[in-house]
């Protein structure tokens, strides 16, 4: 490496195979055996200390001291590229797959400049142009101190450049900010008052990146969790599919999705099935997941599923169905994301800094939604579709309905609240499984009582693989209650 002074600012210039020959010999060292400069020591006072990982990297693997400079980290082969240090674990779905422990942080959002800015010139893309990515595995299931980071693994780098088409979507989201704020700046004598609306105003158009934290503390530009994911997974070998079509904002999605709606409005499961060329699974009958196999049909794609669609999956696009009856109503509560402990059990975690937070403000659902047949014999073939609905959870469902959740469970595992108690029936006996297992319950938040609940599923009752205080219990998962997405649902406009 060498290192000259320009405009009193270090530049840390290496050349290309200089970094791989030196990452190379960090692949599968703890950032403990690679921290020859001692940067842990820090620790000791400090047990708290964020940003380790990245000061190893820089300070221990690559000699020099961090800063805050809002241009890129290093010059290689005389470009510019930021390096970024960023933590992977294993998905709580496939342990095969690796997924991103949260969101990237870019550049700091900076409302007196970025109004005079254009995207190919912001110091947002120059941040993002050229990236350096190294991956180590957090390896544990619980929050730890800053100290036991000695002990993950460096799993990988990546010289990684975005792909034209996102390069476009980045520019569109970056390009509302800018404009957002622009409009603030040209309406109102202190448009400072405003600036707290930034993210939730924008939360449904922006795709790829997110603002955090909120105002009055000074926000960041974050590449999503879900965009990072999938930066992380490709690396690491998924493959996903791309689509013939380029989608560069939800405008564009909801564009396609209207035109799909007036061409396929009222077909039935059936008749989309045949349109499709969909086959019956092998027994002869609609497979479960058939629904979201028809939307990824309809944009052309061969898979089915949507989050094996690289678009889809990177701006955390998520494929529901729902069915309501001739009525209106709806027949079942939705099942969303599988619960990661870690966050709920550790003391000093922060709601907005929870991937719980994260999940609803940067994901959104897109719901197909089918009608019942009058006929309350006809099966699911016979339903039929009548639109697309795209949600997207406001500030105000966060802090009301999951924030409640998120505080009632913490202080049930923080105060030693958590009960497990025994299943009885209208005669106060004990109910018994056909396996001989006594059914028993925890008091984790149930449908009855919350919008936002816990329901636990097993392949057997008597495999209670996760443990919180003592208290063995089946995997558990956060399931939106079906009433309440009916009753947001029907204040959505059909797309």
């Amino acid at each position: 490496m060498k290192e000259v002074v320009i405009l009193g600012l270090n530049n840390h210039i290496y050349s290309k195979d200089e970094l791989i020959d030196i990452f190379e010999n960090t692949i599968g060292k703890t950032l403990g055996e690679v921290d020859k400069n001692h940067i842990f020591d820090r620790t000791i006072d400090k047990p708290k200390i964020t940003g380790i990982a990245g000061n190893v990297i820089e300070e221990s693997v690559l000699g020099y001291e961090a800063d805050s400079y809002q241009r890129p980290d290093l010059v290689v082969d005389g470009i510019d590229v930021e390096l970024k240090t960023t933590g992977i674990r294993r998905s709580k779905k496939d342990k095969k797959l690796f997924e991103a422990k949260e969101p990237m942080s870019v550049t700091a959002v900076s409302p007196e400049k970025i109004s005079d800015e254009e995207f190919s010139t912001s110091n947002f893309w120059h941040k993002l142009e050229h990236l350096l990515v190294i991956y180590y595995l957090y390896d544990s299931d619980m929050t730890v101190l800053a100290a036991e980071y000695a002990k993950f693994p460096i799993k990988g780098y990546d010289f990684y450049e975005f792909s034209s088409l996102n390069k476009k979507i980045l520019e569109n989201d970056w390009s509302l900010v800018r404009d957002y704020i622009k409009s603030l700046q040209e309406e109102y004598d202190d448009p400072t008052r405003y600036y707290p609306t930034l993210s939730s105003e924008l939360r449904p158009e922006l795709m790829m990146i997110d603002i955090a934290p909120k105002w009055p503390n000074r926000p960041r530009f974050r590449l999503k969790r879900a965009t990072v994911t999938t930066l992380v997974q490709q690396h690491f070998g998924k493959q996903f599919e791309s689509l013939d079509t380029d989608y560069n904002t939800f405008k564009e999605i909801d564009e396609k999705l209207h035109n799909l709606t007036i061409q396929l409005k009222n077909q039935t499961i059936a008749e989309l099935m045949s349109h499709f060329d969909i086959p019956l699974n092998n027994k002869g009958k609609i497979s479960k997941g058939v629904t979201e196999q028809i939307v990824t049909k309809m944009f052309g794609a061969k898979v089915n599923k949507m989050n094996k669609i690289d678009v889809f999956n990177e701006i955390g696009l998520r494929a529901k169905t729902t069915t309501w009856t001739v009525k209106g109503g709806r027949t079942e509560d939705t099942k969303l994301f599988p619960v990661d402990f870690e966050e709920w059990t550790t003391s000093d975690k922060l709601f907005e800094e929870s991937t719980v937070y994260n999940y609803f403000s940067e994901n959104q659902y897109l719901f197909i939604i089918f009608q019942e047949s009058e006929d309350s014999l006809d099966g699911i073939d016979n339903n039929k579709f009548i639109g697309f609905k795209r949600l997207s959870f406001d500030d105000k469902f966060i802090g009301n309905e999951v924030r409640v959740v998120w505080d009632d469970v913490r202080e049930k595992v923080h105060k030693n609240k958590l009960v497990e108690t025994t299943v009885v029936n209208k005669a106060g006996e004990p109910i018994i499984n056909k396996n001989g297992v006594v059914q028993t319950t925890v008091n984790l938040p149930k449908s009855k009582d919350h919008t936002i609940f816990f329901r636990g599923t097993s392949s057997n009752s008597s495999y209670k693989p996760e443990s919180v205080n003592g208290i063995s219990m089946y995997r558990q998962s956060i399931w939106l209650k079906g009433s309440k997405l009916n009753n947001m649902l029907a204040d959505i406009e059909f797309i």
